[in-house]
């Protein structure tokens, strides 16, 4: 007869064999290799020029990309992060691109596509131009707002405004207020700190303006605002006072508009300057036959503040009334000594402030901008509402 004891035993050592010749296996997954695409096809056609070219890896990273011209000639730069690049330029109308992107999978192992592409291909007139003012490097004057000009109408005004930058040192007040679909300003809540300087930066090259127009290159300027200086004209009483950084330098004796062409009140920006200019009234609109025509050559010492024709100038035909009575066709006349003393001393967008005329001056007749509060100002940003 059997021990139980000895069949217990058996029973174990039996288990115990069997659990030592039976291994679990676990499943191992390899790693998948890298799938690299981008936002474009390859040997696409008529790819629209506000194109952002991205591209993107699913099991792995992006290690270099690169977007360029077929012919080498013109780069554009990108972003890259991890399993995306992005291009950080729109595309330029009828050209040739190609895109080559590089990446290292989950599973060490590397890969590549290139795409080869041709951007949809634009007339001039389907590209507006932005024109700037102030120049680069200018120094202007405290008054000076920033000029945004389009040769073609922006409908998608809200659009462009988005792309449109200003910088500056401090954290100044500011905004952008549409004069017009081809014309929109910058102006700081009150006028320029002295010393200011100030980047604007327009990012608009390929996009859309609506009706099938597109920016058509971008803008990256810098200019400075120089010292402060604020004439006063006081067209009733005869005299114009110069402020520089805050501290009235000089009282010179002027004559303006008479009873038929009043001098308009309000603030102006001095626009251009010329030292001399052939100043005839057919300008303006004055028939040669008129009882009011003049033609004065080499006028000295000119800066214009309206775009009707007003000027601060030399006027030594009129000298008996600087000071005493308001003779010329509008403008602000002084000795030539005095034109040219502050002529000297001003620039683009310095203030000239004009008071006591019963005549106001016009919306845009000119760089009329502090005429408008700063509540009016800011309603004319496409963003405001």
């Amino acid at each position: 007869m059997t021990s139980p004891h000895i069949v217990a035993v058996a029973a174990a050592a039996l288990l115990l064999s069997s659990c030592s010749t039976s291994k679990v296996k676990q499943a191992v997954t390899p790693e998948d290799p890298i799938t690299l695409s981008a936002s474009v096809k390859e040997d696409a056609k008529g790819v629209t020029v506000d194109t952002i070219v991205t591209a993107d890896a699913e099991h792995g990273t992006i290690s270099k990309a690169s977007l360029a011209t077929s012919d080498g000639k013109t780069k554009i730069g990108g972003r890259l992060s991890g399993a995306q690049w992005v291009a950080s330029e729109r595309l330029e109308p009828g050209t040739a691109y190609t895109l080559t992107v590089k990446g290292t999978g989950d599973d060490g192992e590397e890969g590549a596509i290139k795409r080869t592409f041709t951007t949809q291909a634009l007339t001039l007139q389907q590209q507006t131009y932005p024109a700037v003012a102030p120049l680069k490097g200018e120094t202007v004057g405290i008054g000076m707002p920033v000029i945004v000009t389009f040769d073609l109408p922006v409908k998608k005004k809200a659009l462009f405004e988005r792309n449109m930058s200003i910088n500056t040192d401090d954290d100044i007040d500011g905004s952008w207020s549409w004069i017009s679909d081809s014309v929109v300003h910058y102006r700081p809540k009150d006028y320029w700190p002295a010393g200011t300087k100030v980047k604007v930066d327009l990012n608009l090259n390929g996009l859309p303006a609506g009706n099938g127009i597109y920016g058509q290159q971008d803008q990256k300027l810098s200019f400075k605002i120089g010292s402060s200086v604020v004439s006063t004209v006081d067209v009733r009483g005869h005299s114009l006072t110069v402020d520089i950084n805050g501290k009235q330098v000089r009282r010179i004796p002027v004559s303006t508009g008479d009873a038929k062409h009043r001098t308009r009140q309000g603030t102006k920006i001095i626009m251009e300057k010329l030292p001399k200019v052939d100043m005839d009234a057919a300008t303006t609109g004055v028939d040669s036959e008129d009882p009011d025509y003049y033609d004065i050559e080499d006028v000295k010492w000119a800066m214009r503040v309206t775009n009707s024709g007003e000027f601060l100038h030399a006027a030594p035909w009129s000298s008996r009334s600087h000071g005493r009575a308001n003779v010329s066709h509008g403008c602000t006349g002084m000795s030539t000594k005095n034109a040219s003393w502050l002529y000297q001393r001003s620039k683009r967008g310095d203030v000239v402030e004009f008071k006591n005329s019963p005549r106001g001056i016009e919306d845009q007749n000119g760089w009329t901008d502090w005429n408008v509060s700063w509540a009016d100002w800011k309603s004319g940003s496409a963003l405001s509402s």
